[in-house]
């Protein structure tokens, strides 16, 4: 079966790639699943940090909709006043992960954080492979 262990990331703009590519990391050693993929924000899906951080791990990177994080909220166990006031969804990784692994996705880790960044995984609905 096709493994869909999506890595969804919130940050802020001035957030350096190895602080992300380490959060990733920390996630994926709490989940021994194998990624396929990162998802963050449509709007910054095109910031040279995440780029690199997809580049670096050999994934593709999502941009997800305003609309499809939004329609994501109600799955969405992590609540951020401030993001919710700024982006409609308490968390933009639980919502960015479980949007990416598409319809009948399970959230595997709630949204970790670092001084910068956050990420949550989520697993689709026909993963079911644990990495060695």
């Amino acid at each position: 079966m096709t493994e869909r262990v999506v890595a969804g990331i919130g940050f802020r703009h001035a957030t350096a790639a190895d602080e992300i590519l380490d959060l990733v990391g920390h996630a994926l050693a709490r989940q021994p699943f194998l990624l396929e993929s990162l998802a963050t924000a449509a709007d910054r899906a095109d910031e040279p940090a995440i780029r690199a951080v997809a580049a670096t791990l050999g994934v593709p990177l999502i941009g997800v909709s305003a609309e499809a994080l939004i329609a994501m909220d109600a799955r969405v166990v992590t609540r951020s006043a401030r993001i919710t006031a700024t982006r409609g969804v308490g968390s933009v990784a639980e919502a960015a992960a479980l949007a990416g692994a598409g319809p009948g996705a399970t959230l595997i880790l709630p949204r970790i954080a670092s001084a910068g960044a956050t990420c949550a995984l989520a697993l689709g609905p026909e993963s079911v492979t644990q990495a060695p």
